[in-house]
Parts: C-alpha cells; sequence; structure tokens
C-alpha cells in the first residue's frame, strides 16, 4: 500500500487582484508557474513502511491546513492549502532532478487520483478518495461529496472532505468498528453472547459474565458483539472500571454520563445542565426526579430550575441508583439495551452495589448486561437464571497461528520465529500481537514480498519471554519518547494532555509529537485534540510496563510533580477527587500529604453516604501513619481519622459494628493523649453508644460515668446535659428507674433550647427529645402512667417540630416500646408504622428491624398470630443483625407471648427461658420481672398447665419488682398471682397481696393495668 498526498498553497487575495493586473503585475504563465511551484506531493508507505499509512496521511494534511491557515503574509492576505489524498499501488523510480521531474518518478493511478482530488478541493479542504475512507475506518469524521469524473481514471470517483478527529471512544473501536479483522478462536463464546442477545430482545433480560486473565481478548470478545448487533436497533452503554478510581464512588456511571452527555471543558454549569436534560429525555420518563439527582452526582448546581432535594445523604445515594436504574428501564423500554461493564475487578463498592440492582432487575427488561472481570474477581451474581457464566480460555496454537498471521498481514513468518512466538506467549491473545509486533520491529526480519525471513542466524533470547519484556523492548525502542508514556503511566491508565504537559519537561510541539509516535506504535489510544485530548493506555498492562519500567527515585519525583500540578492547575478535580491526589502522595512519599488527602476523600464520601468508600480511604490513611514521626501532629491526624472511621462504622455496619467500637476506643486514647477536649465529648458518647447498643451495660455505665465527670470538670454544660442523659438511659437499661428519673429530670432541667439545639448534628439525636422519651419509660414502671403519657407525648411532638430524622426516629422507637409496655396496641401499630416509614425513606435498617418487630406484636394481639410472629422474628434478625443485643430479651418475650396465642405454649416457655438467661447475662434488668411474669402465664396455660413452677416465677417477679421499686410491673405481679391463688382457694392471701399494690397508685385509674386490678379487687371482695 502505498498512499499519495497532493497539496497547494492558494491566497485568495492574490487570485483576485491577478485578475486585475494588481497588485501582482505578472502575465497569466508566471502566475501557474508560481502556483505549480507550491505544489507538493508526499508519499506514505515509502522508502520506509508503517501499517498505518493512510492515518499518517490524513493527519498529515490536516496539519498542513491548519498550519498554513496560520501563516502570515506581508500584505495581510490569508493563505489556505489544499490537499487531496489517495491510498495504492506505485511504482517508483530513480528521482532525479527538482520539482515536476521528480514527481514524474512515481508511475502510477494513486498519485494522478490523489493531484485531481486537489484539485476539485476549496481552500482549506482535505479530500479523501474511497480506499483511503475505508483504511482510516471511524479515525476522522467526514462529509461525504458527489462522485465526480477525473480525468485519465474510468468511471465516477468517490470522494470525503475531512471535518476533523473521529467521535469513536477509543481507536480499537475506531479502526475495527468498520473493517475488523476476524475474531480468531471465540467462535462458540460469541455465539452463545447472541444467543443471550436474543433472548434479551425478546424480553427476558441476560446477564452474561465473561472472565478472564489479563490479555485473554474479553475486550475484543465484546467489540465483536458490538460489530454484529451494529446494525440492530439497540442502545449501547459502556461503563469502565479504572484501578485508580477503585474508591470514588460511580466513577464509572460519572465518566459515562459526561460522555455521553457530551460535556466540554468549557461549558457552563447551565450548558451541562442542558446537555444532561436532553440526554436523560431519550428515557422518556422520570426526568423532573432524575436531573436533580444525578446533577448532583455530576456536581452539577441546578439553581432554581427544581426544587431543592430534602433528602438525607444516606437516602440520596438510595435515590440515585433508582434514578440511574429508572433510566436504563427507561431506554429499554424503547429499544433494547447493551449495557457493557468492563474491568468490575477494580469497580468501587457503591458500581458493585448498582450492578448488584441492574443484575436482579435486567431480567424484567429487554437488555443483555455484559460484566467483564479478571479471574480474581469472584461475582456475587452466580447461581441465577438469567446469568451465565463465560470464562475465556486460552487460544490454541492453531489460533495462535492465526493471530500472528492478522499481525504480519498474511505474511508467514520463518518456522523458528513462529514456533517461538507461539510457545512463550501460551495462548494469550495480547501476548501474541505484542510479541508479534515486537519480532516484525526489531530488525531480526525482512520483507521479502509474500514472507518475512531471517536477516541473519536467531540469536538467544531475540524474542522477549514475557509479555512485559516485550512491552519494555518496544519502549525502550521508542528511547526518545519514552518519557512520556512513563509520566502518563504515573498518572494513570487515562489521563489528559493538559496534565499531562504541565507534568512533562517538554515544549508542546515535542510533546504532541512524542504521543503521535506512541499513538502510532499502538500503545497509546488518543479521543479528542489537544489540548482537550485524553489517551488511554491500549492495555493495563502497557501501563504496567511502561510504570515499572522507571527507577523508585524518579517515579517518586514525578507523582510529586503531578500532586503539585494537581493543586496548581486543578483545584475542582482536588476538592472533587481527593482519593487520587491521596494516591500520588502515597506513591511519592508525601505521607503526611496522602493520609490528609485520604482524611478528606473519607469524609467526602461519608457526606455522600458511600461508606464502604468512606472506610476503605479511612483505613489506607491509618495505614500510613506509621511512617510518620510519633508526634502530636501525626496522633491529631490518627484522631480525626479514627472518629470519621467511626461514623462510617457506624452507617454501614450499625452502631454496634465492632470496627466502631474499636475507632472509638482508640480516638479516646487519644484524645487523652494530645489533650484534645473538643473531640472527648462525642468520641465519649460513640463509645457509649457502641457499648449500650450491644448490652455491654456495665461499659456503657463507666463511659457515661467519665463523660459526666469530665464534663464537670471542664463546666461544659453542653456535655453535662449529654452525660446525665445517657447516664439515665443505661440506668433505666439496667433495672434502676428511680435513678433514671434522676438523671433524666437533670438533662431536662440543664438544657437551654436556645444554646443547645445543634447538639443533635452531633449526638445523633437531640437531648431533650432522647431525655423526654426515657423519662416517660421510666415514670410509667415507677407507676405514673398519666406523668408518662403526658412527657411521651411531648416527646413526640417536639420531634416533629425539631425536623431532624434521626431524632423523630427515635423517638418514635421509645414511643412504641413504651406503648407497647402499656400494652396499647393500637398505638403501636400506628407508630411502628410510621417508624418503618421513616427508617425505610431514610435508610435506617436498626430503626426498621424494631418497628417490624413491634409491629408484629400488634398483628398478633389483633388475631393475626402466624403473620405477627413471622414479622416479629424478622424484625429480631434485623435488629441482631448489626450487632445490637440491647431490647433482645424484650422481642424474645413479645414472640413467646405470640406462641402462647397460637396454642403452642411450651415454645413459649422454652422462648421466655432464654429471654431471662439473657437479661441476667447481660444486666438489662429493666423488663426482667415482666420476663418472669409472663413466663408464669406461659406455665399456666396450654394443655399441660404447671401451677406450681407458675407461681414460683409470679414470686420471683414480685420480689424483682418491689426490688427495683417498679411499682407497675409489681401491680401486674400481684395481679396475676392473686388470679391464682383466687383460682386455688386462697381468696383472702390475693386480696391482702393485691389490694395495698393497687392501693398505691395515685392516677391512671383508666390504664388497662389499673382496671384490671382493680376490677379482681371487687370481686375478692
Amino acid at each position: 500500500m502505498r498512499t499519495c498526498g497532493s497539496s497547494g498553497c492558494h491566497s485568495g487575495r492574490a487570485r483576485s487582484c491577478s485578475r486585475r493586473s494588481a497588485p501582482w503585475p505578472a502575465p497569466r504563465r508566471r502566475w501557474r508557474a508560481w502556483r505549480e511551484r507550491l505544489k507538493r506531493l508526499a508519499y506514505f508507505g515509502w522508502p520506509q513502511a508503517h501499517e498505518n499509512e493512510a492515518e499518517r496521511g490524513v493527519r498529515a494534511g490536516l496539519a498542513i491546513t491548519r498550519a498554513v491557515a496560520k501563516l502570515e503574509t506581508p500584505a495581510a492576505s490569508p493563505l489556505a492549502a489544499r490537499v487531496g489524498i489517495a491510498t495504492g499501488l506505485v511504482v517508483v523510480g530513480d528521482l532525479i532532478g527538482e520539482a515536476e521531474a521528480r514527481e514524474q518518478a512515481v508511475i502510477g493511478e494513486t498519485p494522478n487520483l490523489a493531484a485531481r482530488l486537489q484539485a476539485l478541493a476549496r481552500p482549506g479542504d482535505v479530500l479523501i478518495a474511497e480506499r483511503t475512507r475505508r483504511l482510516v475506518g471511524g479515525l476522522f469524521e467526514v462529509e461525504e461529496w458527489p462522485a465526480v469524473a477525473v480525468k485519465g481514471i474510468p468511471g465516477p470517483v468517490s470522494a470525503y472532505r475531512v471535518l476533523g478527529e473521529g467521535r469513536a471512544e477509543g481507536r480499537f473501536e475506531a479502526l475495527r468498528g468498520t473493517n475488523p479483522a476476524p475474531l480468531v478462536g471465540r467462535t462458540h463464546e460469541l455465539a452463545l453472547l447472541l444467543d443471550r442477545w436474543e433472548r434479551a430482545k425478546d424480553g427476558e433480560g441476560q446477564v452474561v459474565l465473561l472472565a478472564g486473565e489479563p490479555g485473554i481478548g474479553k475486550s475484543r470478545l465484546v467489540s465483536a458483539l458490538r460489530e454484529r448487533l451494529a446494525h440492530e436497533p439497540h442502545t449501547p452503554l459502556s461503563q469502565f472500571c479504572s484501578p485508580f478510581h477503585q474508591t470514588s464512588a460511580l466513577h464509572p456511571v460519572i465518566a459515562l454520563l459526561e460522555r455521553a452527555a457530551g460535556f466540554a471543558r468549557d461549558d457552563d454549569p447551565a450548558q451541562k445542565l442542558a446537555k444532561l436534560e436532553a440526554l436523560l429525555a431519550q428515557a422518556a420518563e422520570g426526568m423532573a426526579e432524575a436531573a436533580p439527582l444525578l446533577a448532583g452526582l455530576l456536581s452539577i448546581p441546578t439553581g432554581t430550575r427544581y426544587l431543592p432535594l430534602s433528602l438525607s445523604p444516606p437516602m440520596r445515594k438510595e435515590r440515585t441508583p433508582e434514578a440511574l436504574l429508572g433510566q436504563l428501564e427507561g431506554l429499554a423500554r424503547q429499544r433494547p439495551v447493551l449495557a457493557i461493564y468492563e474491568d468490575v475487578h477494580w469497580a468501587d463498592p457503591t458500581t458493585l452495589e448498582l450492578l448488584d440492582r441492574v443484575v436482579d432487575r435486567a431480567q424484567a427488561v429487554p437488555a443483555l448486561v455484559v460484566v467483564t472481570f479478571r479471574p480474581e474477581f469472584v461475582p456475587p451474581w452466580l447461581g441465577r437464571s438469567h446469568v451465565t457464566l463465560l470464562p475465556l480460555a486460552r487460544l490454541g496454537r492453531r489460533e495462535g497461528v492465526a493471530l500472528v498471521g492478522q499481525v504480519t498481514g498474511g505474511k508467514a513468518l520463518p518456522e523458528a520465529v513462529l514456533g517461538e512466538i507461539v510457545a512463550k506467549t501460551d495462548g494469550v491473545p495480547l501476548f501474541v500481537e505484542e510479541l508479534t509486533k515486537a519480532v516484525l520491529e526489531s530488525g531480526l526480519l525482512r520483507d521479502d514480498g509474500s514472507a518475512y525471513v531471517l536477516s541473519g542466524p536467531l540469536p538467544p533470547l531475540a524474542i522477549p519471554s514475557t509479555l512485559h519484556d516485550s512491552l519494555l523492548t518496544r519502549l525502550d525502542r521508542l528511547a526518545p519518547v519514552r518519557e512520556v508514556a512513563q509520566i502518563g503511566a504515573c498518572i494513570g491508565r487515562v489521563f489528559g494532555y493538559e496534565l499531562l504537559a504541565a507534568v512533562a519537561p517538554l515544549g508542546d510541539s515535542a510533546l504532541r509529537e512524542a504521543l503521535a509516535q506512541l499513538c502510532e506504535a499502538e500503545l497509546i489510544f488518543r479521543r479528542g485534540t489537544p489540548p482537550e485530548a485524553t489517551y488511554t493506555f491500549k492495555h493495563a498492562l502497557v501501563q504496567d510496563a511502561a510504570y515499572r519500567s522507571l527507577l523508585r527515585g524518579w517515579r517518586q519525583q514525578l507523582h510529586a510533580r503531578i500532586v503539585e500540578a494537581l493543586e496548581q492547575h486543578f483545584p475542582d478535580r482536588c476538592e472533587a477527587e481527593p482519593e487520587v491526589l491521596a494516591q500520588h502522595c502515597a506513591r511519592a512519599r508525601l505521607v503526611g500529604k496522602a493520609v490528609r488527602y485520604w482524611l478528606r476523600a473519607g469524609e467526602l464520601a461519608i457526606r455522600r453516604s458511600a461508606m464502604a468508600e468512606a472506610i476503605a480511604q479511612l483505613r489506607t490513611g491509618l495505614g500510613l501513619l506509621e511512617d510518620l514521626p510519633d508526634d502530636r501532629e501525626r496522633a491529631s491526624l490518627e484522631l480525626d481519622l479514627q472518629i470519621a472511621l467511626g461514623v462510617a462504622s457506624m452507617g454501614a455496619q450499625g452502631w454496634a459494628a465492632p470496627e466502631a467500637g474499636r475507632a472509638n476506643a482508640r480516638a479516646l486514647e487519644l484524645c487523652d493523649r494530645i489533650g484534645a477536649t473538643a473531640q472527648l465529648w462525642p468520641v465519649l458518647y460513640g463509645q457509649w453508644v457502641f457499648h449500650a447498643v450491644r448490652a455491654e451495660h456495665a461499659a456503657a455505665r463507666a463511659l457515661g460515668e467519665e463523660l459526666l465527670r469530665r464534663a464537670r470538670e471542664h463546666r461544659d454544660v453542653p456535655a453535662t446535659v449529654v452525660a446525665h442523659r445517657i447516664l439515665g438511659s443505661g440506668a433505666f437499661w439496667r433495672g434502676e428507674p428511680v435513678t433514671a428519673h434522676e438523671h433524666l429530670e437533670r438533662a431536662l432541667a440543664l438544657y437551654d433550647p436556645s444554646q443547645h439545639r445543634s447538639l443533635a448534628f452531633l449526638y445523633v439525636q437531640d437531648p431533650r427529645v432522647a431525655a423526654l422519651s426515657g423519662l416517660a419509660w421510666a415514670l410509667f414502671v415507677l407507676g405514673y402512667p398519666g406523668q408518662a403519657w403526658s412527657h411521651s407525648g411531648e416527646a413526640l411532638g417536639a420531634a416533629r417540630a425539631f425536623g431532624h430524622y434521626h431524632t423523630l426516629a427515635y423517638a418514635l422507637l421509645f414511643r412504641c416500646l413504651f406503648a407497647q409496655c402499656c400494652r396499647v396496641r393500637r398505638d403501636v401499630q400506628d407508630h411502628a408504622g410510621a417508624l418503618a416509614a421513616l427508617a425505610t425513606e431514610q435508610n435506617l435498617p436498626h430503626f426498621l428491624g424494631a418497628a417490624t418487630a413491634l409491629r408484629g406484636w400488634a398483628l398478633s394481639e389483633a388475631g393475626q398470630v402466624d403473620a405477627g410472629l413471622a414479622q416479629l422474628r424478622q424484625g429480631l434478625a434485623a435488629w441482631s443483625a448489626s450487632g445490637a443485643r440491647l431490647y433482645e430479651p424484650h422481642f424474645l418475650a413479645l414472640q413467646a407471648e405470640a406462641h402462647g396465642r397460637a396454642g403452642r405454649a411450651q415454645e413459649g416457655v422454652a422462648l421466655m427461658a432464654d429471654a431471662v438467661d439473657r437479661a441476667r447475662c447481660t444486666g438489662e434488668r429493666y423488663f426482667e420481672a415482666e420476663l418472669l411474669r409472663l413466663r408464669g402465664e406461659l406455665l399456666l396455660s396450654g394443655d399441660t398447665p404447671d401451677p406450681t413452677s407458675a407461681e414460683q416465677c409470679l414470686v420471683e417477679a414480685l420480689e424483682t419488682a418491689r426490688g427495683q421499686r417498679a411499682r407497675m410491673w409489681e401491680l401486674r405481679a400481684a395481679t396475676s398471682l392473686a388470679r391464682l391463688w383466687r383460682d386455688r382457694g386462697r381468696r383472702q392471701e390475693a386480696r391482702d397481696l393485691l389490694a395495698p399494690a393497687y392501693g398505691w397508685f395515685t392516677e391512671g385509674a383508666g390504664t388497662p393495668d389499673l382496671k384490671k386490678a382493680k376490677a379482681l379487687v371487687d370481686e375478692l371482695g
């Protein structure tokens, strides 16, 4: 193949003036001679051949037209060049002479066609012939010209005007999308993908998991699938994961949206929002809700165009994937979707969560989801009827030989060379391709027309034994531009021209030339035009080879320069992607900076409710601390990391998460070490929550007392309010309602609404609402049901007025528990439903578990025993899954009651025994008297009542209640025991027991407990 390009220089003013004989007073023949001298003919493919001569010619033509347009003339006349390019075989003879004589030594149709196209071109245009157009594929955007008759060439000739760079995502797609090489050795795999596509088109969505080692051909097979579907109506969606963004939430999705919307760097927010809306409109529905969510994901302000989304970070995190799924489903309803997720072994946790939902929902829509990954990734989606695992095996010898033939253009290699390539590449297609290219470029072979022959004996180790060696050999051969590849490898698999230019010690022209050579060698692909261009290494292994070829010291310096360039020239990226800077800092051994960026990344992830990513980032930051001097600055950094890790762990795993406990414990040590009083109070509180929810009441009590002691020492009133609140709650759970009452009253007395409202955002819920909720429960147990209901209503009203969802959830939970203890089924049912709705909306799994259990009790009380039992079990399981042990005895007692109503008293007795054991083991004794009483009631029911054992339980319940001064539990135990004694003929003893217990109460005569007690006292006379 030879590509010939003919170009001419033209000044519009000179031509027009020549007709008027001024200002160029020359005869017409002299003008023609001058014009001919400006013509030049260039040959691509001679004297040295390359694989991409057509592309080289077109790029040269575009460069010429741009360069000439910038030239200045003495008369300020605009200059323009026009270029014609054709491709074909030519015969090159001896070149002698200059200008026209030199051109006549090249014989063939191709130079003539190039010259004719140049003559037809308008100033500033590049015209290419049909064959050239086929060879450049989608690398360039072209406009078809009408076929024209050309002198000396039979028949009409098709021509195309080159408009600029093509819009393909990569070079592979651009070159092979229109004229791909045959797929080698993957016939059965492609057939399976096409079968799943047919099923998907019929509405039976499919997922194919494409697994294989690096270089095995996953991307080539996906490309082949795209090629086969190119002429079918469908919507392609391609997302690519990156090793540099494994902790960047939804990075592949963000990249897809930006690419699909066509964002340009100089777009202002309004332009970006308009492009995003146009993109979302393609799904035909749901844009009003999706647009502000996805604009937030892309950090695009919406101004007044949309109402503000009053969503908590967890709820925003929940709604965003739903918006993305809604778009996917909307597109699929219009025409089938081919969704590609490449390299998910590098996916961030939030992308994996989204992919979980995509896999779940894909079955119901006409979509084929193809997921590619390396063997180390274990996909969690196996075993589902619509999911197919497709592992790619290595190629056999026959396929390897065929692939070598593709690289050589069908020319045979010497058998010894071919044998070594096939043997050492071990059936990995990328190895085959790269090693073959390395051999062709090595100078070992000579092109003999139809085959390659050895130019001398095959030396030892002439063929690299690994792909890594092969790529290094190719990089070494490009020594003048190797440094650019190495700098790009330090930036990442994908790197932008502007950042590279800020780091590389080269001028603009030298840098562009170096990048062009790397593209020519097919080590990197380019998308766009500098300075807006981005470059992608052909494969991660190519990047790895370039990166590992750097000496450690120089590598560290490059990463430091990258950090400096990002901080100076790309502040927006520093704010949006602190984890990227953290990685560069770590590799530059800028440990302090790296830790601070990991902290910023973790805090940013927490604000976005991306807790899994936050935990990973904060752990990485903690892991780097050992390399810093053990001084106050390091301790302060660790304290901030541990506090953030505690918050993230509680958000991701629940308040009782072990990692949250460890983080808070370490933070407490650091507070003491450096005297960090400002951080001390929330750390002590967080540690108290951890132990309290795990029902480790002794440890929780010690922390509460420690908080109160230190708060008093520092005369810190807000911390004292919180200390009394948590000591009151803890005392109640331990079965000390009198002490609980004292602490909670003290907390309320100290609380100043004008100064302490902000405490809700530091301590998860408002201390006043929490104290009122706990006080209501304590007052009820102490025998003041009227005051208890009043305080409970006040707590709920204050929580609703506060507008803080976690405070409202807390108040609703305590209202449910309080109402259940009062045995007011309707109240429990209503408030448990409200709590469940809030917990679902705001993604609060702990509250949802408790709400589910309490709704189960209400159902069983209403006669729906089986449904109630199912919800009781489900709720307790969800509650316990987070590590929570608080309230477990209470919830088990509710299950035991439901078993009794279902006629399964023995199962209830066993559950109640378990509940009593747990309460005594943990010290959670607030419900102990009730547990014993309910166990006694169950022993009296069923087919084989046991009055003796029941009486023992009821007596013990009565003594426990009296020991706790729990008057309401005492009344209930006395009522149950009096009823048993009445039935056994001991009426006077029963009256003597119950009458004083009932007579103590001064309020709440209308409550169910007092009504039952009075009725029995009256009956006993």
